[in-house]
């Protein structure tokens, strides 16, 4: 089953590459290009680009998807143990978990179709968040995708709000991410990656092979989007990158008494996604600080403020896709660890952002000494 995992990157790959450079081409022709709505940059900001891409992300992961459950529900096992011998044991479960991949399939694409009118005609922030609440709550409520279940024994519901909570967070903070070339998408490449890893290692197939194509069609869409840019993925791609990473880490087992592990597994996706909710939580602050909506998008995320410290826009978004590395390997086996080792994990974690937030608070203490001068 791990080769066909790895397969599923290939296979996502060879989707979202051509399909990027097609919408590419569409965008361009039907004049579907970066948009202060779309992205939420000061209007100086806008470049004549496409934001076209997230049609390629989306397609790498819908196409495989919608086949896999068609091939589960019309051909008969004889032919998965004769074609796919090492899928065939799998079938079972995989047929048990076909109405959450249906769920995830349609509300991934609800959100696509969100983003994708978004990009051409800003619809507003709260629209936006509306849906996504209902998209979080359907497939919490009714599909059995929960963190923290235990919880529900002392507060029955809890683990209903934290997991809406937690997808709503981080589908904004992916598209929050989405603010510099190459950003996005490498940040989210890397985390798909490490989780792909977390969910091989606890053999949650499912979750892994969607993992896996995500992976590969963010690979693809990178292609063209590695700075500077020739393409952006829009909200149409933001939007369901965040809520597949969301879902799909909700949906993970990362410590069941009777699995084994430790209780601390519960974690790793924290871990994993530390830069990701450090741009979205240091963001959100400054903004309201400001007395501003956190929703309104300017030019104060971390990696504009990496900039504003000196580094080039290349250099500042492989910083961060370095410290998304960096913060997110400690996570994989997490639950795993001995408990000093995990220690170490959260220590480590905890200093990389320690020292990012020291950094940008000298910096911005160095900056107006200077403008005072």
């Amino acid at each position: 089953m791990l080769t066909v995992v790895l397969a599923l990157i290939a296979v996502g790959f060879a989707i979202g590459w051509p399909m990027t450079m097609i919408m590419r081409r569409v965008g361009a022709r039907f004049r579907a290009l970066d948009t202060p709505g779309s992205r939420g940059h000061i209007k100086q900001e806008i470049r004549p680009v496409p934001n076209t891409g997230g049609m390629a992300i989306y397609l790498a992961v819908a196409l495989p998807m919608l086949a896999g459950i068609l091939a589960i529900l019309f051909v008969p096992a004889s032919v998965w143990e004769e074609r796919l011998p090492a899928a065939a044991p799998h079938l079972p479960r995989l047929g048990e978990t076909l109405p959450t991949a249906i769920a995830l399939l349609v509300t991934m694409s609800c959100l696509h179709l969100l983003g994708l009118i978004d990009d051409r005609r800003p619809l507003g922030p709260y629209i936006k968040l509306g849906v996504q609440i209902a998209a979080a709550a359907l497939m919490a409520i009714w599909f059995d995708v929960r963190l923290l279940e235990l919880l529900d024994d002392t507060i029955p519901g809890a683990s209903i709000v934290i997991t809406v909570v937690w997808i709503v967070a981080i589908t904004n903070a992916i598209n929050f991410l989405d603010n510099m070339d190459g950003l996005a998408g490498g940040v989210s490449a890397i985390a798909a990656g490490l989780l792909m890893a977390a969910t091989i290692i606890n053999e949650q197939w499912f979750i892994a092979a969607t993992l896996a194509l995500l992976l590969g069609g963010l690979i693809g869409f990178l292609m063209l989007n590695f700075p500077p840019a020739k393409i952006f993925m829009g909200d149409g791609g933001s939007l369901v990158i965040g809520f597949l990473l969301a879902v799909l880490t909700a949906r993970t087992t990362f410590y069941h008494a009777d699995l084994g592990g430790a209780w601390y597994g519960v974690f790793m996706p924290v871990i994993i996604l530390a830069i990701p909710l450090y741009d979205f939580a240091s963001v959100t602050l400054i903004r309201i600080r400001q007395r501003k909506s956190p929703f309104v998008g300017d030019q104060q995320h971390f990696s504009h403020r990496l900039v504003q410290r000196g580094l080039s826009k290349r250099g500042a978004v492989i910083v961060i896709w370095s410290f998304a590395a960096v913060t997110g390997i400690g996570g994989v086996s997490l639950g795993q660890l001995e408990p000093w080792q995990a220690a170490l994990v959260f220590v480590q974690t905890g200093l990389v952002l320690l020292t990012i937030a020291i950094l940008e608070y000298t910096g911005r203490k160095s900056a107006r000494k200077d403008r005072a001068l």
